[in-house]
C-alpha cells in the first residue's frame, strides 16, 4: 500500500474529485479525514470507506473559515496523533457567462474557497508538518488557471492564483521537507460541471469533449490517480508542480 502508516485530510470529499481522492488514499492504507461544508455527504463518503475496510473521520468544515479550519486539522491530530498530507480540493465556481454578470458576493465566494482556504489550511497544517519534519500540500487548481477562456473569468483568476502560490509555497517550504503541488484538471463529471458549461446538455458536452485530445472529459478516478502519485513517496523529489490531467486539453 502506497500511502501505509499516512494521515491524510480531503476537503471537499463528500463528492466530486474529493471523494475520488479520500476513497483511493484509503485504499493505499491511508487514515482519511473527509472534510466538506456538506456534513451528510461527508459522512456518506465516510462510510462507504469504513464499509470497504478503510480508516476515516468525517467532519464539517467550511474552508473558507479559519475556526472551521482549524477543528478539522485538530480532528486528524486528535484521532491519529498526526499529519502526513493536505489536499486543499474544495472549490466553488461561478455559473459560465459574461464577467460582468457575476455579483460581488459571488465573487468573494470564489476567492475565498478556491483562494483563501489554502492560505487558512497552510496557517494550521504548516506548523504540524514543521513539528514532524515534512509533508505534502496538493492543491486542486484546473486547466482554467493555464488556459483560461471567456465565461469563467474569476473562477480562471482564482484557479491561477492557487497555481501561483503553489510554487511560491514549495519554494519556501522545500527547505523543511515540506512539499507542495497542484493539480489541474480539465472539466469532469462533478457536481460543477453545469456550472462550468453554463447548463448541461448533450450539446454542450459534445462542445467540451471536442476541445480535449483524448475525447473525454476527466474522472474522480483519473484525479485521484494523480492525486495518490504526488501525495506518495514516489514523488519525494516533485514540488512545484502544476500537474494536468487534461487528456491533452492545455498543450
Amino acid at each position: 500500500m502506497r500511502l501505509a502508516g499516512k494521515t491524510a485530510i480531503v476537503t471537499g470529499g463528500g463528492s466530486g474529485f474529493g471523494e475520488g481522492i479520500a476513497r483511493r488514499f484509503a485504499a493505499e492504507g491511508a487514515k482519511v479525514v473527509v472534510a466538506d461544508i456538506d456534513e451528510a455527504a461527508a459522512r456518506r463518503v465516510a462510510g462507504a470507506v469504513t464499509k470497504a475496510g478503510g480508516t476515516t473521520l468525517a467532519v464539517r468544515a467550511d474552508v473558507s473559515k479559519a475556526d472551521d479550519t482549524k477543528r478539522m486539522v485538530a480532528a486528524a491530530i486528535e484521532a491519529w496523533g498526526r499529519l502526513d498530507i493536505l489536499v486543499n480540493n474544495a472549490g466553488v465556481s461561478h455559473r459560465n457567462g459574461p464577467m460582468l454578470g457575476v455579483d460581488e458576493a459571488t465573487f468573494d465566494r470564489i476567492f475565498a474557497v478556491n483562494v483563501k482556504s489554502i492560505y487558512l489550511a497552510a496557517q494550521e497544517a504548516v506548523p504540524v508538518f514543521r513539528r514532524q519534519g515534512g509533508g505534502v500540500i496538493l492543491n486542486t487548481a484546473s486547466t482554467a488557471g493555464i488556459r483560461p477562456r471567456p465565461g469563467l473569468v474569476w473562477y480562471n483568476a482564482s484557479k491561477g492564483a492557487a497555481i501561483s502560490l503553489t510554487k511560491a509555497m514549495a519554494v519556501e517550504l522545500a527547505p523543511e521537507k515540506i512539499r507542495v503541488n497542484c493539480l489541474c484538471p480539465v472539466a469532469g463529471e462533478t457536481p460543477l460541471l453545469a456550472t462550468f458549461m453554463g447548463e448541461d446538455t448533450p450539446e454542450k458536452r459534445a462542445q467540451f469533449r471536442a476541445s480535449i485530445p483524448l475525447g473525454r472529459l476527466s474522472t474522480p478516478e483519473d484525479i485521484a490517480n494523480a492525486a495518490l502519485y504526488l501525495c506518495s513517496d514516489e514523488a519525494s523529489l516533485i514540488t512545484g508542480v502544476a500537474f494536468e490531467v487534461d487528456g491533452g486539453r492545455c498543450i
